[in-house]
């Protein structure tokens, strides 16, 4: 087993909202609180991101000294196409990862992945300077939300070990549903399902591999991949014997809740600015990557 010193610090984690890929190049509410996150934050050793946009028929971490950006997405303006993040890889990590989560198996991704849009839209603003290493987790879509329940849980180690594990999603996330015309604004039902994952992750985190069987959660996850990673983050919550707390929340284009939590850290509140960005014209509603 990998040896590594414990820091006077135990590592915060956050789930984050992450929306459009517009985000990127966006100061808003939503942009404004991953700035203020990433400033709360002791510097972390490396980041262990679990991204919506990595949903394979795996369980795999990447393993590459200089993971590529990667633009997971389509119509957007070219100035999002430019955007790159050249944080470096921590191939190391892949070992500490197995170990930890051991009997689990975790595969290594040499070449084929890197960062994407649901983590870097985050890190340009929580971490701009690009310069601490970034590691993601691919969510294995053949597994039960259990799984992946007990698997945020067994990386509770690594927060000992100066690794920040940001989970990236969205806890309302139905493409079918956006209205670009409702940038700040949520469904009923949206925000009925939005309000019962927040009172799960605020007061029993570990209940929250059954907010699936919410009257909502077929409209509001019509397919699983933006809210399993909300998973990770409530299994490090339950194995801390603690809620999260909200950092921002929020809804746009009707269908999407950009609600995001953090775990052993309390941010301070800036002035609010405006919210969503507008969608771009060419993006068509029902079918853009975000």
């Amino acid at each position: 087993m990998s040896s590594q010193k414990n820091f006077a610090t135990l590592m915060p984690a956050a789930f984050i909202g992450h929306g459009s890929p517009m985000n990127a190049l966006e100061l808003n509410r939503y942009t404004q609180a991953w700035r203020t996150f990433g400033q709360s934050v002791p510097r972390p050793r490396a980041i262990l991101v679990v991204s919506a946009h990595w949903y394979i028929g795996a369980t795999a971490v990447t393993a590459m000294p200089r993971p590529q950006t990667i633009h997971d997405f389509y119509g957007f303006p070219p100035e999002l196409f430019d955007v790159q993040y050249p944080a470096p890889g921590l191939p190391e990590l892949a070992e500490e990862i197995s170990d930890v989560v051991h009997p689990t198996w975790v595969g290594t991704d040499v070449d084929s992945w890197g960062i994407d849009h649901g983590t870097w839209s985050v890190l340009t603003h929580a971490f701009p300077e690009a310069d601490i290493p970034v590691v993601q987790l691919s969510i294995n879509a053949f597994k039960d939300f259990d799984y992946h329940l007990e698997l945020g849980a067994k990386l509770a180690p690594l927060r000992e070990r100066g690794v920040l594990i940001m989970a990236s999603g969205n806890v309302v996330h139905n493409l079918g549903g956006v209205n670009p015309r409702l940038v700040d604004q949520g469904f009923d039902w949206a925000h009925r399902f939005d309000e019962a994952a927040k009172g799960v992750m605020l007061d029993a985190p570990s209940e929250a591999a059954t907010l699936d069987a919410h009257r909502d959660y077929g409209l509001a996850a019509p397919t699983p991949d933006h809210f399993i990673p909300l998973l990770y983050l409530a299994g490090l919550a339950g194995t801390a014997g603690a809620g999260s707390q909200v950092l921002v929340d929020g809804y746009a284009y009707g269908s999407l809740s950009m609600t995001a939590y953090t775990l052993g850290l309390a941010c301070r509140q800036e002035e609010p600015l405006a919210g969503a960005p507008t969608l771009p014209d060419e993006v068509p509603a029902d079918s853009a990557n975000i």
